[in-house]
């Protein structure tokens, strides 16, 4: 293909994630696909500067600061075609229209998904060996504790409910499945076959929550989620369980989940909140019973370079013709993240 049958294509996002998402490996790859400017990142749509650009654009390489495309972006770019993001949901980032125009989307929310469930992984396995806890005793008491402090300790037939088959929770389950775990699945689109091919057992929610010794959230934020994890179900956690969640504060009642942390009864890995990130005066800060991280589960740092390097794949296979790999389909939407 010669460089004038190229897409054009123009970066919209933060111009701050550019450098890591596309280092100069991706970006010389991308420059081979597509006419666009490598120096040109759209940070505002009705930016005058940017609509000579916008409107011989078929391409939008959207990521994390993107505006909404809605339908006065569409108007203003007649000739696009897709838009692939370097990033995870789209759900609110576009508009239906961009569907009913029957532009190409793309997103690399399966590769942002990978250091989300090796997080999770780490979280499960460290909470299994009551590390956190231990650390805490240890950095007070400053010597080892006595041998009978860890009979509970260790992850030999550990009980693990995930809740969500969501892309995170099922690259969670393979992960899981080497291990010595008993693991467990709540989700209300997946029966018991699909789960048992997962390596999980199927379980109501409720039983899930009375059964598992590590809890680890995988569903979307949407509104029948929202707050799924109240009062009455955090209180089925049994004594000494671990709660970890890596998707979405809401979806958690945040005043219960803090009055069962206060009383030492579970304890939390947190690497979401609600609100976000929590007031200075919250006690989760302190309690020793609590592993907060200030939302890194995702892609960060080089992790990145593997969000740009799935939007170059896509856009080598939109070049060529041929279906890509990570297209999203505007059903798929209403039950993902």
């Amino acid at each position: 293909m010669s460089t004038s049958q190229l897409p054009r294509a123009v970066f919209v996002m933060d111009p701050v994630h550019l450098p890591a998402l596309f280092p100069p490996r991706q970006m010389a790859r991308l420059t081979s696909l597509a006419r666009l400017d490598p120096a040109l990142v759209v940070r505002d749509f009705a930016d005058p500067a940017v609509a000579g650009q916008l409107a011989e654009s078929e391409v939008l390489i959207t990521g994390w600061g993107c505006p909404r495309v809605d339908e006065d972006v569409l108007s203003a770019a007649p000739r696009l075609r897709a838009v692939l993001h370097a990033a995870g949901s789209v759900r609110d980032l576009l508009a239906p229209a961009v569907w009913g125009r029957g532009i190409t989307v793309s997103s690399a929310v399966q590769a942002n998904a990978l250091p989300v469930a090796e997080y999770t992984l780490a979280a499960i396995l460290l909470s299994g060996k009551d590390a956190f806890g231990l650390r805490e005793r240890f950095r007070t008491e400053h010597v080892f504790p006595p041998s009978g402090a860890y009979w509970r300790v260790g992850n030999l037939g550990r009980r693990v409910g995930i809740i969500g088959a969501s892309r995170v929770g099922r690259r969670l389950l393979e992960l899981l499945r080497p291990l010595d775990f008993s693991v467990t699945l709540y989700d209300p689109y997946v029966d018991a076959t699909e789960a048992a091919a997962l390596g999980a057992t199927l379980l109501p929610l409720d039983e899930l929550m009375r059964t598992s010794d590590i809890v680890s959230l995988h569903a979307p934020d949407t509104p029948e989620t929202h707050r799924m994890l109240d009062r009455r179900r955090l209180s089925l956690i049994p004594d000494g369980s671990v709660l970890v969640n890596t998707s979405r504060g809401a979806l958690v009642d945040p005043d219960a989940l803090t009055d069962e942390l206060v009383t030492g009864r579970i304890g939390a890995v947190l690497d979401v909140t609600e609100p976000e990130p929590l007031p200075a005066d919250s006690p989760l800060y302190r309690l020793p019973n609590v592993f907060l991280t200030p939302h890194i589960a995702g892609s960060l740092g080089n992790e990145l370079e593997r969000l740009g390097r799935t939007v170059v794949d896509e856009l080598a296979l939109l070049t060529a013709g041929v279906p890509l790999a990570h297209a999203v389909v505007q059903a798929d939407l209403v039950n993902s993240a």
